[in-house]
């Protein structure tokens, strides 16, 4: 959704000063941490991070977390920071903050990994804000499952609001903006592409997976060189043993002669 700039007069209704818009800061850290805990904090990461993977040939799609969202130019309190969201239509680059007014493209899709700190204000606030900003798709998601009852929950835009979607058997979702099912494998998150089944790894899990692939390319080499050893000393064989006929049949031929 292309984002549509407010009018200059929000600054003096919103109690900000009437600075230069050049001189307000718009700060990138508000001194929490990513996560409250290091299960939040993992399931943040790896969403991140699988994201980015799934993304990495796009030039015009931006993945980020824990990053602070302004939308009103010239009021720096109005501000979200989506635990996880995705912008398609904008460079890929590293950005401090993302400013809307600049940007001119909203989220389309925003994860929040709720936690006993967050998930009325996840509900709440900022729910209502993505709905504001025009973002296509909203999902929750409690690591713990002790506040949200499902724990991951889905919402899709519907006219002007964000809607709950209804989830499938497996208590999963569908995201059309990004072409992948999301649900839950003991209480950690699953991404899987709806078009191939292949399922998205994160960081550990990658890393899993190129170690493996690694080491079975590194059995496959040792296999191949042990091959190769065994026929070069075959054909070593052969030709001693060429070379022995050669000489036991000039022998003889000598005696013949």
């Amino acid at each position: 959704m292309r984002w549509k700039q407010r009018g200059a007069t929000a600054d003096l209704a919103n109690g900000i000063p009437a600075l230069g818009r050049d001189e307000l800061e718009y700060p990138s850290r508000d001194g929490r941490p990513m996560g409250e805990t290091d299960t939040h904090r993992d399931e943040i990461v790896a969403a991140i991070e699988s994201l980015k993977a799934r993304y990495s040939e796009r030039d015009d799609a931006y993945v980020a977390g824990d990053l602070f969202i302004y939308y009103e130019e010239g009021n720096p309190k109005a501000r979200l920071a989506p635990d996880v969201f995705v912008v398609f239509g904008v460079p890929k680059h590293r950005r401090r903050v993302y400013k809307l007014w600049e940007e001119g493209v909203a989220p389309c899709f925003v994860l929040e990994v709720s936690s006993r700190s967050s998930w009325l204000r996840d509900f709440g606030a900022k729910k209502a804000i993505c709905e504001r900003l025009g973002v296509a798709e909203y999902f929750v998601f409690d690591p713990e499952g002790e506040y949200l009852e499902p724990p991951l929950q889905g919402f899709r835009r519907l006219g002007r609001d964000l809607r709950a979607i209804a989830a499938d058997e497996r208590g999963g979702f569908v995201s059309e903006s990004l072409g992948l099912s999301l649900h839950l494998e003991d209480l950690h998150l699953v991404l899987v592409d709806v078009r191939t089944g292949e399922r998205l790894l994160g960081p550990q899990e990658e890393h899993a997976a190129r170690v493996a692939a690694e080491v079975t390319r590194d059995e496959a080499v040792a296999r191949i060189r042990t091959a190769e050893a065994a026929r070069d000393e075959a054909r070593a064989q052969a030709r001693a043993a060429e070379e022995e006929l050669a000489r036991l049949r000039a022998e003889l031929a000598e005696r013949k002669a």
